[in-house]
């Protein structure tokens, strides 16, 4: 899991930060997909991760029961 992680890493890196300094018309640009997704990607998986949290908390609070309210002294 750690090498995949790290091999999105250096892929991502090599697609955002060096990508840039070669030419349009160079080879290595067919091995990456457009500039734009690379702040599509991160953008989406942020709001599927933010929203997956707030469902998650969201279903923790309306499903407390009354009982532990009262137990803690709300």
């Amino acid at each position: 899991m750690l090498l995949t992680i790290a091999a999105i890493f250096v892929y991502y890196t090599i697609w955002t930060l060096i990508l840039p300094f070669f030419d349009s018309d160079s080879p290595v640009h067919c091995c990456f997909p457009s500039r734009e997704w690379a702040i599509r990607i991160p953008a989406f998986i942020l709001v599927v991760g933010m929203s997956a949290i707030g469902i998650f908390l969201g279903s923790k609070i309306v499903h407390e029961r009354p009982e532990d309210l009262k137990k803690k002294g709300r």
